[in-house]
């Protein structure tokens, strides 16, 4: 058994173990964590989790690096609850369901036409009937509602794409999200500007990125403290279970179909699997894809990766590996995208 199927059969002994200690008593801190959702007139998507825990602290000026580290660590030390009977309601439409095994519900809803508005429709998530003897108010989502003024939309990677990480440090990544904060951690040069003039106020923006659910807060609270525009921000299960069966493509595929009125900007880097997965997205959407734009932070930039790709991309779309931010300015100029 690979080292990943050890920590998740020891993850889901330890869960069953704790459910059955705490199966007759109520959750102490019964909570509905929905995630931004999205949609349009070919439906809606709306994600969340239920968790028995508190919320989380928000970063303060000026606080310690053991503040930053215990607040990281609360991300990661969650009490998932299973089984929870939910109802969704979104600009007049309902869907129920049931969280998983990891305290994750993904639901699809279809509301009537011209009943969804924009930029945002809020909906809610609440608990249906009877939860261990639990009751909770119903938490509120924001679905993102593109306008029919948009002229495409931006699908963008998060680390090492906006967010300096060094995902091909694992060490100084791992120190940098145990010891960081939504208020020092810092984007790339020039990233902050070049989203807003790629969202001109219209334009919706998707971020989608290998990063865990856990870090969710942290992102939409990175998102708001720099100034980057607001939308759904699409992670993955951290060990692999429920929400960890979506890859990163089935996410992207996702938004690319659930909004076909829009073309779409493909922003990432070169660190990972972003233009082997682009390029798979440019074949499976042909004439939906604008530019491909992946942002140059290899160790080894002579590694042939990424170059394999380009080499043979053989699409009318353009492929842009660049070396900052400027270079996707300019390019995106040329264009008459910004």
């Amino acid at each position: 058994m690979s080292p990943r199927r050890w920590v998740v059969a020891l993850e889901r002994a330890w869960d069953s173990t704790r459910l059955r200690r705490d199966r007759s008593s109520p959750p102490t801190h019964f909570r509905i964590e929905p995630y931004i959702g999205h949609g349009g007139p070919d439906g809606v998507v709306v994600r969340g989790r239920v968790l028995d825990n508190p919320p989380g602290t928000d970063a303060v000026d000026g606080e310690g690096v053991g503040a930053a580290v215990r607040r990281t660590l609360q991300h990661f030390a969650t009490r998932e609850l299973p089984g929870v009977p939910l109802r969704v309601t979104v600009a007049g439409a309902v869907a129920e369901t049931v969280t998983d095994e990891e305290g994750y519900f993904r639901v699809r809803l279809e509301p009537p036409p011209g009943a969804l508005t924009s930029p945002w429709t809020p909906g809610t998530v609440e608990l249906v009937g009877d939860y261990r003897g639990t009751t909770a108010p119903a938490a509120v989502v924001q679905v993102r509602v593109p306008s029919a003024e948009a002229r495409f939309g931006i699908l963008s990677d998060v680390d090492d794409t906006i967010l300096e990480t060094g995902v091909q440090r694992a060490l100084r990544m791992v120190l940098r999200t145990l010891t960081g904060s939504s208020l020092t951690r810092t984007p790339f040069p020039g990233a902050v500007e070049l989203y807003r003039d790629l969202e001109a106020g219209v334009n919706p923006v998707f971020y989608v990125s290998s990063s865990p659910w856990n870090l969710h807060a942290f992102l939409l609270a990175f998102l708001r403290h720099r100034g980057f525009p607001l939308g759904p921000v699409l992670l993955r299960d951290l060990l692999g279970t429920w929400a960890g069966r979506e890859h990163k493509d089935d996410r992207i595929r996702e938004v690319l179909d659930l909004h076909p009125q829009l073309s779409f900007v493909l922003l990432g880097d070169s660190g990972e699997h972003d233009p082997q997965i682009y390029a798979e997205t440019v074949r499976a959407y042909p004439g939906r894809i604008l530019a491909v734009y992946i942002r140059e932070v290899r160790l080894d930039p002579g590694d042939g990766r990424v170059e394999m790709v380009s080499g043979s991309w053989g699409s009318e779309v353009p492929f842009v590996l660049a070396a900052d931010t400027d270079a996707v300015r300019r390019h995106a100029t040329g264009l008459g995208l910004l």
